[in-house]
């Protein structure tokens, strides 16, 4: 399990007294009204920020770091991913899981059989999709609905799938 989760990628610096644009990988724009503690990846470090601002325009969130007062001092985190860790991540629902945790879980049909390795989540409008690899490498894709996901044991890194209708060879 992954200590620290993405929640956006700084795109670009806003205005001059130190504002940065950050484009959100979160499902909850709101989680950034409450964002404290958070960790900018700069050359493969993580560096410790604080936030005490947090402005929304259109798809974008403006976020403010504490100590950091002059655009010069954030122009260098330009393309930088912005993280969280666990304790400071958005607390999830029932049948929510982080993406990070969902990937490389073992993947079962409802007879018990093994479909392969869910490899990457693809976001949609309406649900996510999941990419499932199986032992040829063919790949299925699984929309993240009640009817097909039947059962995820984040324990036993276990998913235990329904395939629909004509997606049987």
């Amino acid at each position: 399990m992954e200590d620290l989760l993405q929640i956006g990628v700084i795109t670009s610096t806003h205005g001059i007294r130190g504002e940065v644009k950050v484009f959100p990988t979160t499902d909850d724009n709101n989680r950034f009204k409450k964002l404290k503690d958070c960790f900018i990846e700069f050359r493969n470090e993580m560096i410790p920020v604080k936030a005490n601002g947090c402005k929304f325009f259109k798809n974008m969130v403006i976020l403010k770091f504490e100590d950091i007062d002059n655009i010069n001092d954030v122009e260098k985190y330009k393309q930088c991913k912005l993280y969280v860790d666990r304790e400071h991540a958005v607390k999830l629902q029932k049948d929510e899981y982080f993406i990070t945790d969902l990937i490389g879980i073992s993947v079962y049909k409802e007879d018990g059989e093994q479909l392969g390795t869910l490899e990457e989540v693809i976001p949609t409008g309406a649900n996510d999709v999941y990419v499932i690899i199986d032992v040829n490498k063919k790949e299925w894709l699984l929309p993240a609905i009640k009817e097909c996901i039947l059962n995820v044991d984040m324990i036993e890194k276990k998913m235990t799938v329904r395939l629909m209708k004509g997606m049987e060879d």
